[in-house]
């Protein structure tokens, strides 16, 4: 089976539309989202308990799994779904991002990067060609391109130049991904690599923006991601940049909001015409005791749930909510039970994968203002920030 991208709705309200990411390994309605699982895992689930939510994709993470174990490692198992036991469609990040959020030492030039793990100081030089051929021994279903994330507040001459060498980067891992699909052609075996995303940077410059989606569109990617955003810009500089981006993007291709996981982010992006979401808000804030629920986020680790008997949200068919009561999550919580943590886990991941269904279904009967509406009230008014549920102590 071949990867095919359709639009199957699109809502007249806004630019928003639903449609179907076809893969080998299985199709991804879209809009959808992508639960985490950076080194393999998402933290606390088992695949098949992934399976039976619901979730169609996840995302894991270059950076990290090249350090550990090892993207050699990964291959000699037969491909990150064999490793991991996960059998449906699995997007890799380049590592661009956590390169410069987390690496210690960073020297970049044309080349690409010279990194030292944050894990054991050893250093590591990241080309785009080596980002390419790690995801490539990796192999997932969609691989990102190699780019330049700044952060907020950015210089406009340094985002400027964080623009051109993305897209020259691009350009790079372009080629050796062509290249990888020529050899497979003509090898015997499952077939051809997964699909490669080149991702839009320019900071908060709309102009920027439209001169970096300009280019990659040029390089005719498979698909288009927006990075660089969700780093800590205010609200009305994500909407600005993403409608400077956004429209600029191939209709038929897939489009992908990097790093953006609240409620509310996932109606905002959706409503610009975004397809794809990761973010590990859901899980994260879970480990914190924070639940989502239709009405906002509940925090259930508060005293206030000593002695409440009801379940974290009425009317949730996820097993958590059909078993246990908020008293005994917090209790579990407090005791630092692990269990505690899946439970809340769980109970998130259930929650986005009926959030992301509402929004399908909203999108293709035209009432997504109507849909959008509530959930902006409950989670920050117009937020698109990951960060719009972070709390304290908990970055």
């Amino acid at each position: 089976m071949e990867f095919r991208f359709e639009v199957l709705a699109e809502d007249p309200g806004s630019a928003a539309r639903a449609g179907r990411l076809t893969t080998p390994r299985g199709a991804v309605d879209t809009p959808a989202f992508m639960p985490v699982g950076t080194q393999g895992a998402v933290k606390t689930m088992a695949p098949w308990e992934l399976e039976a939510i619901g979730v169609a994709i996840l995302l894991a993470n270059t950076y990290h799994l090249m350090l550990r174990p090892g993207a050699e490692v990964v291959r000699a198992a037969g491909g990150l779904h064999a490793f991991m036991g996960w059998h449906r469609p699995i997007l890799t990040d380049s590592g661009g991002f956590q390169v410069f959020s987390l690496a210690r030492l960073q020297v970049i030039d044309a080349d690409g990067v010279l990194i030292r793990s944050h894990y054991d100081g050893s250093e590591h030089f990241l080309s785009p060609e080596g980002a390419i051929e790690a995801q490539l021994m990796l192999g997932s279903d969609i691989m990102m391109v190699l780019d330049e994330c700044t952060p907020y507040p950015c210089p406009r001459d340094r985002a400027a130049l964080a623009v051109e060498r993305t897209g020259d980067w691009a350009a790079r891992c372009r080629d050796r991904w062509l290249r990888a699909r020529r050899e497979a052609a003509d090898l015997p075996g499952p077939g051809a690599p997964g699909l490669l995303f080149g991702i839009v940077q320019g900071s908060v410059y709309p102009d920027l923006r439209a001169a970096s989606a300009r280019d990659l569109v040029a390089l005719d990617f498979p698909g288009y991601a927006v990075g660089g955003l969700s780093v800590g810009e205010p609200r009305e500089e994500m909407a600005r940049a993403l409608e400077a981006t956004v429209p600029l993007l191939p209709a038929d291709r897939p489009r992908y909001l990097m790093g953006v996981g609240s409620p509310a982010g996932l109606v905002e992006g959706v409503l610009r015409g975004i397809d794809l979401f990761d973010c590990v808000l859901p899980t994260r804030v879970a480990r914190h005791g924070t639940v989502l629920t239709g009405g906002g986020p509940l925090v259930v680790r508060n005293a206030a749930y000593a002695r409440d008997l009801r379940p974290l949200e009425p009317g949730c068919p996820c097993p958590v909510c059909g078993r246990f009561t908020r008293a005994y999550v917090r209790h579990l919580l407090n005791v630092r039970e692990v269990l505690g943590i899946r439970l809340t886990t769980w109970h998130n991941l259930v929650f986005m994968e009926r959030f992301m269904a509402g929004l399908r279904r909203a999108v293709a009967e035209g009432r997504l203002r109507d849909f959008a509406g509530p959930v902006l009230e409950a989670y920050g008014g117009a937020g698109l920030l990951s960060q719009d549920l972070e709390l304290p102590g908990d970055r």
